[in-house]
């Protein structure tokens, strides 16, 4: 598996495999668009006289959607081993993405000929629908030839790897004094949130479209609160709600003491992020948890996950806080961030 990943462009396989399936899906969902206005069956050939070939609606949607894939798949693939020469993987790259395109741009002029027809027969392809998917299709062939990057670039996560990789050879320590874990909210709480918001927004939707887009969009901000991402390493703890909001920053130096143990969520105000009385906490349910008392008397209460990521987090925590107070070796170095 890694020699696989060394010899191929991983942004380019994901683009790849990516762009000619979503290409696909918009070309169909497309057609299911204009299906009440195409005659039965539609024509897949034509002469100077009109249609001459012939098949159901649906062979012509799904099967032009397999031609885009397989075309796309074929040709943009050629620019994902790095062991070819850069000038190539561009043109197959330029020329991967015209060719889907281009064969979208055909297909969707042969149904746009026959809408509002009764007969297919009587259809033409669109040329107008023909000529512009084609030009834009050629010159956005032509721009990502040019823009496509077929030489290894170091990148700032490249930078952050080397960092990390140089701070943990320096200091073979780091890596205990690090620990990240995700917790959220048991499955069954969603499904709870699920049933009390997004179904009851998919009937206002049909009175009120704004007011249904309100409730399904708080729906998904309030599942968003039940998840959080917890880093703990010599800097101290630090909780960011939905992973990118930071609610929870405490310094190693300013720990007293952190513990596992088994809470109640509504001792401490309830499920999300709470912060009253001295005691802040960030818990997606009752259960397993870290305690963590300040040097300031506060006390900070975080979801562990499950007892043994509970232990851990807060075996990490006592050891970064020590190492804090203590002054020892490579108390003020920190694991780059991730």
């Amino acid at each position: 598996m890694g020699k696989f990943r060394d010899s191929v462009d991983a942004k380019a396989l994901r683009f790849a495999v990516g762009f000619p399936v979503v290409l696909a899906a918009a070309f169909v969902f497309s057609a299911f668009l204009l299906r009440a206005d195409l005659p039965d069956p539609v024509a897949i050939g034509w002469t100077a006289d009109g249609g001459a070939y012939f098949a159901p609606f649906g062979a012509y949607a799904w099967g032009g959607a397999l031609l885009i894939i397989a075309a796309g798949w074929l040709v943009l693939s050629q620019a994902v081993p790095v062991s070819r020469p850069a000038v190539m993987r561009r043109i197959m790259m330029g020329t991967g993405l015209f060719l889907s395109l281009f064969i979208t741009a055909v297909l969707a002029a042969g149904l746009v000929g026959q809408t509002g027809l009764a007969d297919a027969r009587e259809s033409h392809v669109d040329m107008i629908v023909l000529a512009v998917g084609s030009g834009a299709a050629l010159s956005l062939g032509v721009i990502l030839g040019f823009v496509f990057k077929a030489d290894s670039q170091w990148t700032p996560e490249d930078d952050r790897a080397l960092e990390l990789a140089l701070a943990r050879e320096l200091d073979p320590e780091l890596a205990g004094d690090t620990y990240r874990l995700w917790v959220h909210a048991r499955s069954s709480v969603f499904v709870m949130i699920a049933v009390a918001s997004l179904f009851p927004a998919a009937l206002i939707v049909v009175a009120l479209p704004w007011l249904g887009a309100l409730v399904a969009a708080v729906a998904v901000v309030a599942a968003a609160f039940l998840f959080a991402r917890v880093k703990a390493d010599r800097r101290g703890l630090r909780v960011l709600v939905a992973g990118v909001l930071p609610v929870m920053d405490v310094p190693a130096a300013a720990i007293s003491a952190a513990s596992a143990a088994d809470v109640r969520a509504a001792d401490y105000g309830g499920w999300g992020y709470r912060n009253h009385g001295g005691t802040a906490a960030m818990l997606v349910s009752s259960g397993p948890a870290v305690v963590v008392r300040k040097t300031d008397g506060h006390n900070v209460a975080v979801s562990g996950g499950s007892p043994a990521t509970a232990a851990r987090l807060a075996e990490v925590l006592t050891r970064v806080a020590a190492r804090a107070h203590g002054g020892g070796s490579g108390a003020g170095a920190a694991e780059p961030e991730s």
